[in-house]
């Protein structure tokens, strides 16, 4: 790492603390140890900061604040923290996605939620917001990012939870790959950082598959519907190469597992013959419309689908599979 600090004349807002919830413990350990030794980096500039009072904190072992979530026997939770955050810069670290931890309420064992993580979540905003400097929220996969918008009578809970967030105090929140980003107009007084991990998918993918031609005859990219258009323009527009999309067309006249059932796909765009796709989609809940529209497209190569959730895909048309964000644990 360079010796010329990004930051070398600016000030840290205040003493830096992690405060990791249970669900997302070796993600804050790996961000604790990298911050730990990007600031020992160099000796010279270190020693210089720690004669300035303005970087009390600056050195320490570990930033990783000591705090939990207790739940009592009726199954309701509280935050503790263990020690003092008064004055402090704190950054709260939830993986909302994380379905892996189990509690027991009165002899049945049940596994966190979406909604257990938030709720978590708020407990250690409300438990150290008034004495720490500032409250910065670090949340990979947004939570309820997937209900962004309202149709007809439906609540708007993504950005319900960023207003109760910024009601309890909270100043910035960092999210990446949100499904879409325009939820922040919730908060416009708010910090609401939204990361595309674009270049390292690129990266990952032609360090993966090196014989992956880069042109026009043979690489095309595919949205499967409309919400992921953006991504697919901007990926394809990089690559030099063709982009194609899907027109889902749906029944609204019936209402079938909760969504209007698609009766049909449209693909719009050139011939996929011989080439390997690129399906570019914001997220993949059940991967049935994935499997549906690749038969349709099955004179293709085979393809690699990009998704920033995944759950259950089942097709067998699909050689690879890269997930852009937090994956249900």
């Amino acid at each position: 790492m360079a010796n010329n600090f990004v930051f070398k004349d600016s000030l840290p807002v205040a003493p830096l603390k992690i405060a990791a919830l249970e669900s997302c413990k070796d993600l804050a350990a790996k961000v604790n140890d990298h911050i730990v030794q990007f600031r020992r980096n160099d000796i010279e500039e270190l020693m210089r900061r720690k004669e300035d009072l303005h970087y009390r904190g600056y050195d320490v072992d570990s930033y990783l604040l000591h705090c939990s979530c207790p739940r009592f026997g009726t199954g309701e939770g509280k935050a503790v923290i263990n020690e003092s955050v008064r004055g402090t810069d704190v950054f709260v670290m939830v993986d909302v996605m994380n379905y892996s931890i189990p509690y027991t309420v009165s002899g049945y064992t049940n596994h966190m939620s979406p909604d257990d993580h938030f709720q978590d979540l708020k407990r250690i905003i409300g438990a150290c917001s008034a004495t720490a400097h500032r409250v910065n929220v670090v949340m990979p996969f947004l939570y309820e990012s997937r209900q962004h918008k309202r149709n007809k009578r439906e609540s708007l809970d993504c950005a319900m939870a960023l207003e109760e967030l910024a009601a309890l105090g909270m100043e910035n929140i960092i999210t990446f790959d949100a499904h879409d980003p325009r939820v922040q107009n919730a908060i416009p007084l708010i910090g609401f950082d939204n990361f595309m991990p674009t270049y390292q998918f690129v990266k990952a993918l032609f360090s993966h598959d090196s014989n992956i031609r880069i042109d026009k005859e043979h690489l095309m990219v595919v949205s499967p519907d409309e919400g992921a258009m953006n991504r697919a323009v901007y990926l394809a527009n990089n690559l030099g190469v063709d982009m194609g999309m899907f027109y889902k067309r749906r029944d609204y006249s019936q209402v079938i597992g909760g969504r209007n059932p698609i009766v049909a796909h449209e693909f719009l765009g050139s011939s996929v013959e011989g080439k390997t796709v690129l399906i570019i989609d914001d997220m993949i809940s059940s991967g049935e419309s994935r499997n549906t529209r690749l038969t349709r497209s099955s004179s293709a190569a085979p393809s690699v689908s990009l998704p920033t959730a995944l759950r259950n895909l089942t097709s067998t048309t699909i050689r690879d599979i890269w997930i852009m964000s937090s994956p249900p644990t």
